[in-house]
């Protein structure tokens, strides 16, 4: 009985050490290599094929430099306010979602982009108590060895933004038929409210509580001083 917890354990040690050096490998490759697609990508794909469509996975990279200031501004005024300051976790929101979650059924997040950036890249769609312990890994990851001016690149070029549509290029040429270069203040948080729900929300026919929403990001936008990426 004594060989078996042994043999179990040297398993778990292995299994344990694989983990951590191929999520290492990872993190440190993107940090060079732009990501080529993303699991939830996949994952679209075979639901629109089930749906009798196409496959679509319309996307295309664009630098960080090529990305309008609006936009960054707006992403973090959506998502995360305190984006540049913090090591990959907002403690204040995370209280605040435990709260939430002791008073209802469903889990709710409350990630940064750091976060929602280390889910999109790394790992499988869903929500779970353990898919967020490894969200957390890959966040303490991608904070040490990414910038910030990384992690927005990454997020902003991987996120989902509608119906097959992945990536800010993909999503202002969709809604504004512009580069994300030429990205207005308001055509940014047009883009950025729907980041929470990009199936069921459209940037170019908001809903009233959208427009709400699109002013509220608006306001906190103006409210910034330079990004200091």
């Amino acid at each position: 009985m004594g060989s078996f917890f042994k043999l179990v354990w040297r398993v778990v040690k292995l299994a344990v050490i694989v983990f951590v050096v191929a999520s290492l490998s990872g993190v440190l490759l993107y940090r060079f290599v732009n990501p080529p697609f993303t699991w939830l990508m996949v994952q679209r794909g075979f639901e629109r094929k089930g749906r009798g469509l196409d496959w679509k996975v319309d996307k295309k990279w664009v630098s960080f430099n090529n990305i309008a200031d609006p936009m960054k501004r707006a992403a973090i005024a959506a998502e995360d306010q305190t984006f540049l300051e913090n090591h990959g976790f907002d403690f204040h929101a995370i209280q605040k979602a435990i709260i939430k979650n002791q008073k209802s059924k469903k889990l709710i997040g409350g990630s940064t982009i750091s976060q929602q950036t280390a889910k999109n890249v790394f790992l499988y769609p869903g929500r779970s108590f353990v898919r967020k312990g490894f969200e957390a890994w890959f966040t303490v990851l991608i904070e040490t060895f990414w910038s910030k001016k990384r992690i927005m690149e990454v997020y902003l070029n991987v996120i989902e933004m509608g119906d097959g549509i992945y990536g800010i290029e993909a999503a202002s040429q969709a809604y504004f038929h512009k580069p994300a270069a030429n990205l207005t203040n308001r055509q940014a948080a047009a883009i950025a409210v729907i980041f929470p729900s990009p199936l069921k929300w459209s940037a170019t026919h908001p809903t009233k509580y959208l427009k709400r929403r699109q002013y509220l990001i608006r306001a906190n936008m103006r409210r910034m001083g330079p990004l200091d990426f």
